[in-house]
């Protein structure tokens, strides 16, 4: 007799909504002193924002988020991948990325910049990678699932939604942090 798994670590709304606070804190924080002549962008910067933009392109053929057309797979992945796009990023211009949610940019002794700038995103983009586990999870609990449940007929949608109801609804709000006008799509245009 085979135990089945248990369920997959719990999206927490309240962890989401900070992160999201954050990476539009942080992000507006950093624009705002780009736009205000406090930090100014240097041509190794502008070169790193534009490869990851570039890095990260969501692939979604211009339609406006929330993407529900596509897989959940899918629609993770185009946050997920952010997350290893900002490492590389931050990498590659000697910053260090850390941990600012929960913190006010507006508490700053200095004006927010590059490593700022890739925290506050990193903020968002790393939740991606913790809903890519809890689809796996939700996955393997689904396939785990006695042939006559009902859990086994449902789709993955279903499940995770069942399992965590906010889930979907944060998934949109963080599509459209990343994705679509005024969104990380347009990362580059605030910076020029």
């Amino acid at each position: 007799m085979t135990t089945p798994p248990s369920p997959p670590a719990s999206h927490d709304p309240a962890d989401f909504a900070s992160r999201l606070t954050a990476a539009e804190d942080w992000f507006d924080a950093a624009v705002g002193a780009q736009q205000e002549g406090e930090w100014v962008v240097t041509e190794t910067e502008r070169r790193v924002l534009d490869d990851l933009v570039a890095a990260a392109d969501p692939l979604h053929g211009g339609a406006l988020p929330p993407h529900t057309g596509d897989s959940l797979y899918v629609r993770v992945a185009r946050i997920r991948r952010w997350a290893g796009a900002l490492r590389l990023a931050a990498r590659a211009g000697g910053w260090e990325l850390f941990p600012v949610t929960g913190l006010d940019p507006r508490a700053l002794d200095r004006p927010a910049g590059m490593a700022d700038l890739l925290s506050g995103i990193y903020a968002l983009a790393e939740q991606g990678e913790r809903w890519q586990q809890l689809l796996l999870e939700a996955a393997r609990m689904k396939n785990a699932a006695a042939p006559d449940a009902p859990m086994r007929d449902s789709t993955l949608e279903e499940v995770v939604g069942d399992l965590h109801p906010r889930f979907l609804a944060d998934l949109a709000a963080a599509e459209c942090f990343f994705n679509g006008p005024g969104s990380l799509d347009d990362l580059p245009q605030f910076f020029y």
